[in-house]
């Protein structure tokens, strides 16, 4: 990935680097990230084989000020199109965020519009936002992941280094079945910074039968890949696809949260509804 980390876009970003934290609202601190640099690696950018998808955050460090200063907090869902021309740098996100802490605003949802404006114009495509206040999340539930989770397995794994060929005739063509699995082993890495980024994955997929070892194999490869959570669900997606050619295909990965962020990213080629509640490392 040494690539994409020197492209001069990557390299622009503040991600990795000192930084100065504003407290009043500032736009420009959000950085794009075209989603064509990673796709064109994946060699699917001129054909890509999802369908739908979108990124979905979960905004839990949010304030500002009303017109008396007092201060507000809220939680937020937003919804970013996966089809987009760019992605939102996380940081970048964090910073902009931040920068509302000390600035007044006339009502929530003056903020949630400012928002949801400004994600829109970063990432040059369609975003939901959407505020809740505290009090409505009080008995929020943990979710759980309904499917077959193939982490049980006696295996041994020697080698972490990223390998999509672990995917190669893994797919029983004699067998077609419809299936949800999950695991809760993705670990992957920041391109910048190299921190590690911890998910659980839910992939759903109706076609030729996937040998369990085989996928866990492949996904336990993703500890030492360094990329953005959008993308490393692109290649899992990507990868099954070409190895596997499922008739559908859904992947979708929770991550756990980082500076009061979570970023779970989904992508599919068949009708596909994400579940937004929280597991229980969120």
């Amino acid at each position: 990935m040494m690539l994409y980390k020197n492209h001069p876009t990557i390299m622009s970003l503040t991600l990795g680097k000192k930084t100065t934290y504003y407290d009043q609202y500032d736009k420009t601190l959000l950085q794009p990230v075209p989603r064509s640099i990673h796709r064109k690696l994946l060699k699917c950018y001129s054909d890509i084989p999802f369908l739908y998808g979108k990124d979905l955050w979960t905004l839990y460090e949010l304030g500002w000020l009303n017109p008396k200063g007092l201060p507000q907090v809220a939680i937020a869902y937003v919804e970013l199109d996966a089809f987009s021309d760019n992605l939102i740098e996380s940081k970048s996100f964090k910073l902009y965020l931040n920068s509302f802490n000390q600035t007044k605003f006339s009502n929530w949802n003056t903020v949630q519009n400012t928002i949801q404006h400004d994600l829109a114009y970063c990432a040059h495509g369609d975003v939901l936002v959407q505020l809740i206040p505290l009090h409505n999340l009080k008995r929020q539930s943990i979710a759980v992941l309904h499917g077959q989770c193939i982490d049980q397995q006696s295996i041994e794994i020697t080698d972490y280094e990223f390998n999509s060929e672990l995917l190669k005739n893994s797919a029983d063509k004699n067998n077609i079945v419809s299936k949800t699995l999950i695991s809760h082993l993705l670990k992957s890495n920041c391109p910048i910074t190299c921190q590690p980024d911890w998910g659980s994955v839910i992939i759903k997929y109706y076609g030729p039968k996937i040998n369990h070892t085989n996928l866990l194999r492949y996904l336990i490869s993703f500890r030492q890949y360094n990329a953005f959570h959008e993308q490393c669900v692109e290649r899992i997606f990507c990868d099954i696809q070409h190895f596997c050619n499922p008739k559908t295909l859904s992947v979708y990965a929770r991550y756990t949260r980082r500076g009061g962020l979570d970023i779970n990213p989904w992508r599919a080629n068949t009708t596909f509804i994400a579940l937004k509640d929280r597991l229980v490392r969120q």
